[in-house]
């Protein structure tokens, strides 16, 4: 292994990637609205059931995933979950319709819960405090990247070649994921994880939890949810993805539909929300790092953002396609952005040789909004035929969750000496 001050940028690099390899098809889907609609004869709301479909398993997956990195090492956890991916996009191209393609989505789900826990976790325990926003930020960065290229590429496979051919080429990307994650990710020595993520342990070996820890009942785990800073994780963390969700469903439809744009545009939009969410999710994180009013106040920050496009996006201005376009892009800065210092805020706040668990418990709620919300979205879209009714209940929505937490926005920094 190279030089552990040097290696920690290999496995960011790595875990960057299998972020963005594990999400790939999944970030697609919404992009390929317009020809699966057509293809499969289906309306805005089985459309969002697609998307729902494939975050249904880590509802309980992301519990039994970050359990599992509190008893396993991350480089089998994460690999193999990649590979669980793989298999069911490449064996889900045979499938005949809309309802095995359902249930494809529901194995990706299954192999997908270890990929944000997993990886959050293995940057955790090689990055310094003072360095970890901007390290987190990076690499949750790999989902709205690995969703940019998924717009670019996937919507244009599939109008030529069929879906079945996405879920191929979805399935493709997967798998080289898997394998690099497993082939070079390593643990920190004990001289780098000198100030790992709170509570872990360093070293090659699992994380040292007393018998009588793992005996506890998981009521009594489920306790961490009556600490306040992480019951406003939670908050944050489930409006917010709402959003993400929102707009993952709506985007595109609401661009051909709304705008009259063309596939071609429409695509270009897409991507460069998704880039933008990428720069986002790294930036904040980076200010985060900085920010002598704590980690939160970027998601505070960004909810408050996502408030005034979401509602300027319900508004006749918003029916402009240079305006839709600009407005998607602010979104996808704060509305995907917003995770990268989210997430490194619950890292630093789990308990004590909880870390795995509490980021998988959190993550695990978080999923009955991306379950819910895109198909309720989407009936909203069938039932009312405007989009504005849906724009409009996700702002106010933000609005009051933004009205809650801020009360509660008193978390110094973490601070640390330099690794």
């Amino acid at each position: 292994m190279a030089h552990p001050l040097r290696y920690r940028w290999v496995v960011l690099g790595i875990a960057t990637f299998t972020q963005a390899a594990s999400c790939f098809f999944v970030q697609g889907i919404g992009a390929m609205a317009v020809p699966l609609q057509r293809a499969l004869g289906l309306s805005t709301a089985q459309l969002g059931l697609l998307l729902s479909a494939s975050q249904l398993v880590p509802l309980v997956g992301l519990l039994v995933a970050g359990e599992l990195l509190d008893r396993y090492h991350e480089r089998w956890v994460v690999g193999i979950g990649a590979a669980v991916v793989a298999a069911g996009l490449l064996l889900g191209s045979l499938a005949q319709g809309y309802a095995p393609l359902l249930l494809v989505l529901l194995v990706v789900g299954a192999g997908y819960s270890t990929a944000q826990p997993g990886g959050s976790k293995s940057v955790a325990v090689w990055f310094h405090p003072a360095q970890r926003g901007l390290a987190m930020g990076v690499r949750q960065a790999g989902l709205p990247l690995g969703g940019a290229i998924a717009t670019a590429v996937l919507p244009a496979v599939a109008t030529t070649y069929g879906w079945r051919t996405a879920l191929v080429v979805g399935g493709v990307v997967a798998l080289l994921g898997a394998g690099l994650f497993t082939a070079l990710y390593r643990r920190p020595p004990v001289a780098v994880a000198a100030h790992p993520a709170r509570g872990d342990a360093p070293g090659d070996a699992p994380p040292a939890v007393p018998a009588r820890s793992r005996r506890a009942s998981l009521t009594a785990r489920l306790g961490i949810l009556r600490d306040p800073s992480m019951r406003r994780i939670l908050l944050s963390g489930t409006s917010l993805v709402s959003v993400h969700g929102g707009v993952g469903v709506l985007g595109a439809l609401y661009l051909h539909d709304v705008t009259r744009l063309g596939a071609g545009p429409t695509a270009a939009v897409l991507v460069a929300a998704q880039v933008a969410g990428a720069i986002g999710r790294i930036a904040l994180a980076a200010w985060s790092d900085r920010s002598r009013a704590g980690r939160y106040r970027p998601v505070l920050v960004s909810m408050g953002a996502v408030v005034t496009g979401l509602t300027a996006l319900a508004t006749p201005a918003g029916r402009s396609p240079v305006a839709a376009a600009l407005l998607l892009a602010w979104l996808g800065f704060f509305g995907i952005g917003w995770y990268g210092p989210w997430v490194a805020h619950l890292t630093e706040s789990a308990p004590p040789g909880r870390t795995g668990f509490a980021v998988g418990l959190v993550m695990a709620v978080n999923q009955l909004a991306v379950i819910l919300v895109p198909p309720s979205l989407g009936l909203l879209r069938d039932t009312t035929h405007s989009f504005a009714p849906a724009w409009a209940a996700l702002a106010a929505a933000t609005a009051v969750t933004l009205a809650v937490t801020a009360r509660g926005d008193r978390t110094p920094r973490m601070k640390g000496p330099a690794v």
